[in-house]
């Protein structure tokens, strides 16, 4: 393949894009487009990157196949010795085996090819003692062994089952597949029609790949129907070209399949494997083919993903929204009660009443300072459950905790008040500096007045006045304003942090619109290289 570096440097940069997404919210069509994600990093990283970049590497055929189908002994018999173990109970069904010409070996000691599991070679020593003499370092690894019995430039690489009861053995199994030029399918007489092999088919169909099927333990007498329900099955999922072999039931394939077939039982495959190696325009055809389907299946899977990210967006909008109303609707709140006088309520009412006969400026102060924090505690409340009946509403708040009952929100509220407390006393402090005469009014009073008019509404009309009184009208009139800035500034302060704490679990994950066009953008270019 006649490949131009612009080409190559496309696929790496959409590969970095896809390797960026993040899907962490649970809608529905999220485990699709996490699984799509992976193959896309798996194809990309394990084969087609790789095989653009060194198209004259070995051909990698991978025999995939379901549990007991008989990878194993297939792989051992091609190659005509035991290099993996093979048997119903799988000790080493975690453990890929790649097998190669001694000659080739140097294309897969690297990482050009499944660059996250890392290399562990057969000794001479080691394949004295057959499959089983891998020790226990070269599990969670890609076992090489060499046979010269292999053509040069055909690699075997025995996958996990497809099937297997651990997730990492099946995902896996997914990997080495996504690196394949050539798919080799294996299943059995009693296990054609299962949904798991026919999963495999369909996707290999979906992305054009090379493929093969075996199917294998075919009963003699049943060969010929067999594999006439076999063929019939193909035909209609459109796969009627794909070249099929049978392998019949044989004494080496009992009971597990711990021996190697005969020769001739592996023949006509092993030789159609040698033809894709030795023959150019086979070979040719049958790595153009995966390739180009690889690539051909990124403009429908590349906006399938982008929409996935888009969707993660929307929900993501969604939510803050809902904080965000929640909120923004118990600020206008608050504000509606202050000007209804709802903080000289209470106590603070009761204090305010009996000042300055039965009540000092502290006392009324630190009610009505109570009175404030209630407020605010009780506007975060309501906000908060505002947000838990939207949210319920939303499949992907399962991934941020709702807001839920917190001990400390009456302890910052009540330090922000005390703040907001302090200011106005320093307020007061200096204006009464300012005036500079005798009698001038103590500033705890002034504070004790200025709070009032801010907070009472119309219940406390007489402050202002009284404050006026004390200190003149255009020195009431200006602490007025500045404390009514003050409060409006702290009110907000308060509701804003508390709306930022139940929206931190969202904001942490980082869900934004930028990898939708990027995606889009990376594909874009790729085409254009095309």
């Amino acid at each position: 393949m006649d490949v131009r570096p612009q080409l190559i440097d496309a696929l790496s940069a959409l590969r970095d894009r896809v390797a960026a997404v993040r899907l962490p919210l649970p809608l529905a069509g999220t485990p699709r487009a996490r699984q799509t994600r992976e193959e896309l990093l798996a194809q990309l990283d394990d084969y087609l990157v790789p095989r653009l970049r060194d198209p004259e590497a070995p051909l990698l055929a991978v025999v995939g196949g379901s549990t007991g189908a008989g990878k194993s002994t297939l792989v051992n018999s091609l190659v005509g010795r035991r290099v993996s173990e093979a048997g119903v109970l799988r000790p080493t069904t975690r453990t890929p085996v790649l097998v190669c010409h001694p000659d080739d070996c140097h294309w897969f000691d690297g990482v050009r090819v499944l660059p996250q599991l890392p290399r562990v070679f057969l000794t001479q020593q080691e394949k004295g003692g057959g499959a089983g003499a891998w020790s226990a370092d070269a599990e969670n690894a890609l076992r090489i062994d060499t046979a010269v019995a292999l053509p040069r430039g055909l690699a075997l690489l025995d996958a996990p089952d497809i099937d297997s009861l651990v997730v990492r053995n099946r995902v896996l199994a997914a990997e080495l597949i996504c690196a394949a030029d050539v798919w080799v399918m294996v299943t059995t007489a009693s296990r054609y029609a299962d949904a798991v092999p026919w999963h495999l088919l369909r996707t290999a169909k979906e992305y054009d790949a090379s493929l093969v099927t075996v199917l294998d333990r075919v009963p003699h007498q049943m060969i010929d129907e067999v594999s006439r329900q076999y063929a019939a099955l193909l035909t209609k999922a459109g796969l009627g070209d794909v070249p099929r072999f049978t392998i019949p039931e044989l004494p080496e394939s009992a009971g597990g399949g711990s021996g190697l077939l005969p020769t001739t039982a592996v023949a006509p495959l092993l030789a159609w494997l040698t033809h894709r190696v030795r023959d150019p325009a086979a070979r040719q055809q049958a790595v153009v083919r995966t390739a180009a389907g690889v690539i051909g299946s990124l403009n429908v899977r590349m906006p399938e993903l982008a929409g996935a990210v888009a969707a993660q967006y929307a929900a993501a909008v969604r939510l803050t929204g809902a904080v965000e109303e929640a909120y923004a609707s118990e600020r206008e709140r608050v504000r509606g009660r202050l000007k209804a006088g709802a903080v000289l309520a209470g106590d603070a009412r009761t204090r305010w009443r009996g000042y300055p006969r039965d009540s000092s400026a502290r006392e009324l102060l630190d009610s009505l300072v109570e009175s404030l924090a209630s407020l605010l505690q009780c506007a975060v409340a309501a906000a908060d459950e505002r947000v838990i009946e939207a949210w319920r509403r939303e499949p992907a708040s399962a991934a941020v905790l709702a807001p839920g009952p917190d001990g400390e929100v009456s302890e910052r509220i009540g330090m922000a008040v005390r703040r907001w407390r302090r200011v106005i006393e320093e307020l007061a402090e200096d204006e009464v500096r300012l005036l500079e005469r005798a009698g001038a009014p103590d500033s705890e009073t002034v504070a004790a007045l200025l709070a009032a008019s801010l907070l009472g509404g119309h219940r406390a009309r007489v402050a202002g006045e009284r404050l006026a009184d004390r200190i003149g009208a255009q020195s009431a009139l200006r602490l007025r304003d500045k404390g009514g800035d003050l409060v409006a500034t702290y009110i907000d302060d308060v509701l804003h942090a508390e709306r930022d704490r139940r929206l931190a679990p969202l904001d942490a994950l980082e869900v934004a619109p930028e990898p939708q066009a990027e995606l889009i953008a990376a594909l874009s270019v790729l085409q254009k290289e095309m």
